[in-house]
């Protein structure tokens, strides 16, 4: 099956497939864009120290921009996202959290994504990771002074040399290895009990994914993969706090495992059977993690026999 077909017929992974206009030609017009925070119909989404307020537990609490400013006072941040629908709409990182009585009920950010739909969900993917860049770079790396938002929030200007900041998406591999009718998975010490994913790692400087595939299997497993059948699969954005999961299958040459317990508490490989057995929580000992990860979707399609 190729991989579009993969695409079609399995649902967006989660944070993908935001329905926002980002209006990147309305961003250079300084005066339209602050024209837009001016519009009756601009709203806010609204969040303290990157957790999102929730409607209920199934959807954003989406505020109106005016609204949020008058209650809250200033924020301390706020950017835009972009247009939804004809509305502009922005996101607003509080500088206190609300008193109980305003009724603003904060969720946990993993906890959410599960909630909410596809659309909203993506959106705040959107917002949580502009906003932590944003958090962590007042100042210019060049000269130290502090910088500025500019764009509605697409970049951050030095006042002093006037060097351009752009926020940041970090590259990650993570990686099913397969050997035959066997998967390899691990767990790190932090995690739960019983929770396996596929191995992941960071892209390096001047290193093709497949490249980093293979040298992070070989350093934290010790496995071997043929780097000519390395296969892309599919990307999900990660905002925690900005990263690209580049979703492959790997099939390795050398498939003895020798666990870096400096990375993972360890690893070993899965039969097909016992994938599927995990994938409907009947494996007596091993859990897969939800479904918001890519890792899941991963093992999901080489479970299926689609990848």
């Amino acid at each position: 099956m190729s991989d579009r077909s993969i695409l079609i017929n399995r649902p967006p992974l989660v944070f993908a497939g935001s329905p926002l206009d980002r209006g990147e030609l309305l961003r250079r017009d300084r005066d339209k864009l602050a024209a837009q925070a001016k519009r009756e119909n601009a709203w806010t989404m609204v969040l303290f120290r990157g957790l999102p307020a929730m409607a209920g537990e199934d959807g954003l609490g989406w505020m109106k921009l005016d609204e949020c400013a008058r209650l809250y006072g200033p924020a301390l941040l706020q950017i835009y996202l972009g247009e939804l629908r004809g509305d502009p709409v922005f996101a607003t990182e509080l500088a206190q959290k609300p008193p109980a009585e305003a009724g603003l009920a904060f969720m946990d950010a993993r906890q959410a994504a599960m909630a909410l739909s596809q659309s909203e969900a993506a959106i705040f993917a959107h917002a949580k990771a502009l906003l932590a860049w944003h958090e962590r770079h007042g100042f210019c790396a060049n000269c130290g002074l502090a910088t500025e938002i500019v764009c509605g929030g697409a970049k951050r200007v030095c006042g002093g040399c006037q060097a351009e900041h752009f926020p940041r998406v970090d590259p990650v591999v993570i990686m099913l290895a397969t050997d035959g009718e066997n998967c390899l998975l691990g767990r790190q010490a932090s995690w739960p009990p019983g929770i396996w994913s596929a191995l992941a790692g960071f892209v390096e400087p001047a290193e093709t994914i497949e490249e980093a595939c293979a040298r992070e299997l070989q350093e934290e497993a010790g496995v071997i993969a043929d780097i000519a059948a390395i296969r892309y699969v599919m990307t999900q954005p990660w905002p925690f706090p900005s990263s690209m999961m580049v979703g492959l299958v790997a099939p390795v040459t050398h498939a003895t495992v020798k666990v870096d317990q400096h990375e993972l508490e360890d690893a070993r490989w899965f039969s097909r059977d016992e994938v599927r057995a995990m994938l409907i929580g009947h494996h007596p000992d091993a859990q897969l993690p939800p479904s918001v990860a890519i890792a899941r979707r991963l093992v999901e399609l080489w479970a299926d026999g689609e990848i």
